[in-house]
């Protein structure tokens, strides 16, 4: 039997990731989609590729539909934050491994994240709904300076500090010019931004390592480098993992932001899928370990396997940004390449001819560099040395 991958438009996670270790494993894939021609050209000459089938996947009618057309699936998965809900509603009704629908739609909405949280006295963030046609607050009730989000926004689009009333309702109306959908006033969290990384199988919990990331200065928050960490503070981790249970995240991959306060962590988002951008190939390297394989196993109902010990390893990503709008002119391929005992991959997210802008999202990335070894200096050292060179040209 197939496995049936829900998606929208094609991600590196996906095409090379969870692909050649469906291969590997001996799984066909079927993909699920509403933007069809765009995977089938990132497909086109793999030996691994699969099955195209155009979709509305925002639809789980449709999603059911098409599955019962191609007949029944191992399994129905999906590493798109978009598309949680459909993946475990459809799992759900197929009776087949899946995480909890209501769980999936609490991590999709973080208002409703918010909420779950302070029902059990986990949270303490001020938050407010904002829907459309609903006056704003006044002044006098909200603690400015807060942060203005979409609900259900991804990779920081239309996150930005605002200080007052006057510069909240010109954010308003310019985000939602641009996206439907509630937005969220949300209490401006102070302190260091960090991951949780786990596999789950249902029942039991494994914690892969954490990330300690660098973000941009305000209004933005977009994420300019992840460091590794492969034995976070345990007490981060038990208030983390606590929250975690109370809002039902616990099958397969969940990457989780959090930013430790003075009175504890506090949850920034809830990803119920490998974290992205390159990360994913950068942990399963500083691991040792085949995770895309391990997150299929665990995704098609097999039980969570304990890790093995390994020597720990250092690690960063690195994203190199646009920093001005027009052409990108220069910028390399694709390589990787030892430097000593240390590994360096850079990995392209915008093609050379290009046109490029600034927009204060996760949108802004060129590319890519990773570097893991034995030590943090030495990756350093070499992530420096390679940012230094002049590689990428706009213009």
């Amino acid at each position: 039997m197939a496995v049936v991958l829900l998606a929208r438009n094609p991600t590196d996670s996906v095409t090379h990731g969870l692909l050649p270790a469906a291969r590997d494993l001996g799984l066909p894939v079927r993909v699920l989609t509403d933007d069809p021609d765009a995977h089938r050209r990132a497909y086109a000459d793999r030996p691994d590729a699969p099955e195209v089938v155009g979709v509305s996947v925002h639809d789980v009618r449709a999603v059911l539909a098409a599955i019962e057309a191609t007949g029944r699936p191992a399994a129905v998965i999906s590493n798109s934050d978009h598309l949680q809900v459909q993946t475990a509603l459809a799992a759900q009704y197929l009776e087949l491994p899946g995480k909890d629908w209501r769980s999936a739609q609490r991590a999709r909405d973080k208002g409703l994240m918010r909420a779950r949280l302070r029902s059990a006295g986990l949270d303490d963030t001020y938050c407010h709904r904002l829907v459309t046609g609903v006056p704003l607050p006044e002044a006098a009730d909200i603690p400015f300076p807060v942060v203005l989000k979409p609900a259900e926004g991804v990779a920081s689009e239309d996150v930005v500090l605002v200080s007052d009333r006057d510069e909240l309702v010109r954010r308003v109306f310019e985000t939602r010019a641009r996206r439907e959908g509630d937005l969220l006033l949300e209490g401006l969290l102070d302190g260091p931004l960090r991951t949780l990384e786990t596999f789950g199988d249902g029942e039991r919990l494994r914690v892969l390592g954490s990330w300690q990331t660098r973000v941009s200065p305000p209004p933005y928050f977009i994420e300019e480098r992840l460091t590794w960490n492969p034995a976070p503070d345990p007490a981060e981790v038990t208030a983390v993992l606590a929250q975690l249970e109370r809002l039902g995240a616990g099958f397969g991959a969940c990457h989780t932001e959090y930013i430790v306060t003075a009175a504890g962590p506090r949850l920034v988002e809830v990803n119920d899928r490998i974290i992205g951008d390159h990360c994913d190939f950068a942990m399963a390297r500083l691991l040792g370990e085949p995770l895309f394989h391990e997150l299929l196993r665990l995704l098609t109902g097999e039980p969570l396997e304990p890790p093995v010990p390994k020597e720990p390893q250092a690690g960063v990503v690195h994203w190199v940004l646009v920093d001005a709008g027009g052409v990108l002119l220069k910028a390399p391929d694709a390589f990787t390449e030892q430097r000593g005992e240390y590994q360096l991959d850079y990995r392209p997210m915008k093609d050379v001819g290009t046109p490029v802008r600034v927009t204060g999202t996760n949108r802004d990335y060129l590319g890519s560099v990773t570097v893991t070894g034995p030590d943090s200096a030495g990756v350093e050292a070499v992530t420096g040395e390679f940012l230094a060179g002049g590689h990428w040209v706009i213009g």
